[in-house]
This record gives C-alpha cells, structure tokens and sequence, in this order.
C-alpha cells in the first residue's frame, strides 16, 4: 500500500508530465508555424515520451493501491522568437523535472517506501538522458546561430528521429 504523502507526490508528477506533454506539443506546433517540421517532429516524439512518463506513473499509483486524482494542467505559452530560445526553455524544464523526480526519491527515502524509490530510478535513469539530448541539440543551435541553411540542415537532421 503506497502512503498517502507519496500518493500525493505522485499525483502531481502525473500532471507535471501531462504538462511537459503540452509545452512540447506547443512547441511542435510553434516550429509548424516556422516551416521547420523536422524541429516540430523532434517535439512531438517528445510530447509523446512525457504522455507515456505519466500514465507509467499512473498506474503505478493503481498497482500499490492508491488512488488517482488528475488535476488541471496549465496551458504553456505557444510562441518562442527561434529555436534556440525554444531549446533554451527546453533545457531549462528538463533541468527542472529533473530536480522534480530526485525530490520524490528523497520523498521516498524519508517514507521508507522502497518500492516507490525503485520504481523512481527508472525516472532518475531517464532524467539524464534528457537533458543529454536537451543539452546537445541546444548547444548545436548556439553553435550554429539563426542561419538559415544551417537551421535547415540541424532541422533535417532532427526530422529522422523515430
């Protein structure tokens, strides 16, 4: 049985990651609007990845018999002025969702709930990859500035993620 305080916690990672899911979504739908579709693919593989972190931890929540409880999610801004600033806010929130989940390990760690801190290393694991990602595509667009045919190429590039 998973404790109330850790049931709670969870809840609200189960929305911050349904919101992931719409910032990316949004910021797939701002690179539609740019005309770089290989950029706006990247971020709905993405949004995608953050729907399947959530309900990984929904049912979680069921398996250890707690209860679900979805809440609101905040609508994300929709417009960026380039892609480095997109990436820039992207890094950012992995950075941030970061410190989310090692705050439900140390969660876990004070309850003694091991199950649930097991379960959290697969997040932990997956946190690092990323803001790898995150980090080396954001480097890659500072690198390259806002040139046109290098854009191209970096979107091309980013289009044949599967």
């Amino acid at each position: 049985m998973i404790s109330k305080t850790m049931e709670q916690a969870l809840n609200k990672q189960v929305n911050r990651e349904f919101y992931s899911a719409y910032l990316y979504l949004a910021m797939s739908s701002y690179f539609e609007t740019v005309n770089m579709k290989g950029f706006a693919h990247w971020m709905r593989i993405q949004a995608k990845e953050e729907q399947v972190h959530a309900v990984k931890i929904y049912d979680y929540i069921i398996a250890r018999g707690g209860k679900v409880n979805l809440l609101d999610i905040e609508a994300p801004k929709a417009k960026w002025s380039s892609a480095g600033k997109v990436f820039e806010e992207v890094y950012a929130h992995e950075q941030k969702v970061t410190a989310m989940i090692n705050s439900l390990v140390d969660l876990a760690i004070k309850e003694k709930d091991h199950a649930s801190f097991e379960m959290l290393q697969w997040f932990v694991k997956e946190q690092v990859e990323e803001e790898e990602h995150s980090s080396t595509i954001l480097a890659q667009v500072q690198c390259i500035g806002d040139i046109p045919g290098h854009l191209f190429c970096l979107d091309h590039q980013l289009g044949k993620r599967e």
